[in-house]
């Protein structure tokens, strides 16, 4: 096995960071590759907008663009043709072909050697593909590169394995992303360095204190502040901003501080450009870039789309995430500050400890203030434009009871709503609105059944934890005999257990249903 290359030698307490999202010299892909770009996603070349700006230029992209420009009035020019003469697919005949499974495995079985199929090394750039220093598991299917949040439920299966190797070396990749960008990217693509995802790196450095113990917490102690950095940056310019807001920190009503989705860009996402402006053409709004922020803030969120983001729970046109303050990255966010406040003190540091500890009490109270429900006894999201929670059921509202946050009382009260509301014959369904989108009904998720189970265990409702659990594994086994796979989503209401909706066909693999449903199936805690 090639040796890990160490990235993250440290002279000081403190990251040192080379960049802010693109470093100097970088362009965006919609810079790069311009009206080409436009043109292939708005006449829909590929049925998926992400296989083009996933393709590798086979010479300089501004020669490719000049040939364009001189080819592209010629009443017989071909599109396809020159995206096929002048691109090609970095990982056709390699990682392309289709995984085949044996049918006499059973699913671990399956999964163990799914694992070695979603293996990568990347360590050079490749078109929008950015290196790492160490491999990494992709989730399958059109996703072929490192996603932030799907890697923590792939970890559980890697953790319930003892492949504390890869879990190391994948560490190390995150570490690389957060001193060499400030934060961690959603993926790394260069179209994705504008935006995050919900920040799970603190549990990631948990799992590992599970195997190395306090000297996980010192290791990555700069890389925690570094990150929280990047999520409470801009303090200062509150005061002259709409709605005290500033990228993605918002002061709430009494002063406190909590936490949006955002992106750093406002404009169509470059790999599902089409999608987004027949959006913004339908929503009729005068301000399509407000629009695109909305949009591309839900991407961050990880739940692109769902009816916790629109005003109009089955129409997408009344997006308004940025507006929303979301329970799920909140608790994520406390959890960060309890861990760096934990890392402190194993690092003898007092001061800092109670600091971070303190911010964490005031966020938990700032949560409990503004997302908790009396009427409802449930968690919510925030619409802090209007003043008021917003209307929809989601298993977001587990979140406050996987980190710790809630009351024994809310817990109670949040696993009588899970069980009356939300539970199906396979599992928990994400929301209770059915309107065509994959974060809604009848849709379930395997990181949001790992977040609920472990959340419930947390306040002693282990039968119903054990009947999620049961459910969903079974649901994962009824697919799997029938179709040899493990994919994205489930229908957790349905017979043949197969999820839909969204901005593009079911995926399989897939990285973090694989972890979960072994993590689950090996009775794996964290």
């Amino acid at each position: 096995m090639p040796k890990k290359i160490n990235t993250d030698t440290l002279k000081s307490a403190m990251v040192k960071t080379t960049g802010r999202l693109l470093r100097a010299g970088d362009k965006d892909i919609d810079d790069r590759l311009g009206e080409l770009l436009a043109d292939v996603q708005r006449m829909n070349v590929y049925g998926d907008g992400k296989t083009f700006v996933d393709l590798v230029p086979n010479r300089r992209l501004r020669s490719i663009k000049e040939e364009y420009r001189l080819l592209r009035k010629d009443p017989n020019f071909d599109l396809r043709e020159f995206v096929a003469r002048h691109f090609y697919d970095a990982t056709e005949g390699v990682y392309q072909r289709g995984y085949e499974s044996n049918p006499d495995h059973t699913p671990l079985e399956h999964i163990d050697e799914l694992w070695k199929f979603l293996e990568r090394r990347n360590r050079v750039t490749r078109g929008s593909l950015l290196p790492l220093p160490n491999k990494y598991i992709v989730p399958g299917g059109r996703f072929t590169e490192q996603f932030y949040w799907d890697t923590y439920f792939i970890m559980l299966g890697l953790a319930s394995n003892e492949d504390w190797g890869t879990i190391d070396g994948i560490l190390g990749n995150f570490t690389y992303q957060i001193r060499k960008y400030g934060f961690v990217p959603t993926a790394n693509r260069n179209y994705l360095l504008s935006r995050s995802q919900p920040p799970f790196f603190s549990h990631m450095v948990r799992l590992m204190e599970k195997h190395e113990g306090k000297k996980a917490l010192r290791e990555y102690l700069p890389h925690l502040v570094t990150e929280y950095h990047f999520w409470m940056k801009g303090r200062s310019k509150l005061a002259d901003t709409e709605h005290r807001a500033y990228r993605r920190l918002v002061e709430m009503p009494d002063g406190s501080l909590l936490n949006r989705y955002y992106d750093n860009k406002a404009t169509p996402r470059p790999e599902s450009l089409r999608e987004d402006m027949e959006t913004a053409e339908k929503s009729g709004r005068q301000d399509s870039s407000r629009l695109y922020l909305h949009i591309r803030a839900a991407a961050e969120s990880g739940w692109d789309f769902s009816s916790r983001w629109f005003l109009d729970p089955v129409d997408i046109n009344t997006i308004h995430t940025a507006d929303i303050i979301p329970v799920d990255l909140n608790s994520l966010l406390y959890h960060l500050e309890e861990t760096i406040a934990d890392a402190y003190k194993a690092s003898f540091n007092l001061y800092q400890s109670r600091k971070y500890r303190k911010r964490a009490k005031a966020r938990a109270a700032s949560i409990k203030k503004f997302l908790w429900s009396k009427t409802e006894g449930y968690y919510k999201d925030y619409n802090f434009h209007h003043g008021l929670q917003t209307p929809i059921h989601s298993l977001a509202g587990v979140f406050p009871l996987f980190v710790g946050i809630a009351t024994q009382k809310q817990a109670d009260k949040v696993a009588e709503v899970l069980r009356k509301d939300f539970l199906q014959p396979g599992g928990l369904v994400t929301t209770n609105i059915e309107n065509g989108q994959q974060w809604d009904a009848p849709n379930g998720w395997a990181p949001l059944q790992w977040v609920a189970i472990e959340g419930l265990r947390r306040y002693g409702h282990d039968d119903l934890a054990d009947e999620i659990a049961r459910r969903w594994r079974e649901l994962n086994e009824r697919v799997y005999a029938t179709s040899r796979k493990f994919v994205e989503k489930y229908n957790v209401e349905s017979a043949d257990g197969l999820g839909g909706g969204g901005e593009y066909v079911l995926q399989d693999g897939f990285g973090w249903t694989n972890g979960v449903y072994e993590a689950l199936k090996k009775g794996f805690r964290v």
